[in-house]
């Protein structure tokens, strides 16, 4: 409930106020976000003067990114599609469900997407994906220096 979050949110300022971390985990019609609340700098008399509010991302990676990342490791069009899913968090049965093919395929393609990124399974995999840099398109039209 709204009042619920509002408290919680109120109490973790309180706490990074006094020097401690938090996180909480907001709840919306869209979903879940998480925000890591955390205590930056003190004042003279020691006082916490500055708090950061930190926001979960909306998704691991954005479609711009998975796209480079796809074409520098030579993933074919179906192998992008189920990393894609599974970036998601989606496990591979339900990819299979979403893409309307058989378990084993998915599991093919798990295979050969290890194989070609060099990955252990797809937790390493997604792990590869989650620590890309965010690249929207409308970066693209900016200027570099």
């Amino acid at each position: 409930s709204e009042p619920a979050q509002s408290r919680a949110l109120l109490q973790a300022i309180g706490k990074a106020g006094t020097g401690r971390r938090s996180m909480i985990i907001l709840r919306a019609e869209a979903g879940r976000l998480s925000v890591a609340i955390l205590p930056l700098r003190t004042d003279s008399s020691g006082q916490v003067a500055s708090v950061a509010l930190v926001f979960s991302r909306a998704a691991v990676c954005d479609a711009l990114m998975l796209c480079f990342f796809a074409r520098t490791h030579g993933l074919t069009n179906c192998e992008e599609q189920v990393l894609a899913i599974l970036c998601q968090g989606y496990s591979a049965p339900e990819v299979a469900q979403q893409l309307n093919v058989a378990v084993s395929t998915v599991r093919s393609h798990v295979r050969s997407l290890c194989a070609k990124t060099q990955s252990n399974g797809v937790r390493a995999l997604v792990g590869q994906v989650a620590v890309l840099p965010p690249l929207g398109a409308a970066r693209l039209h900016e200027r570099v220096h």
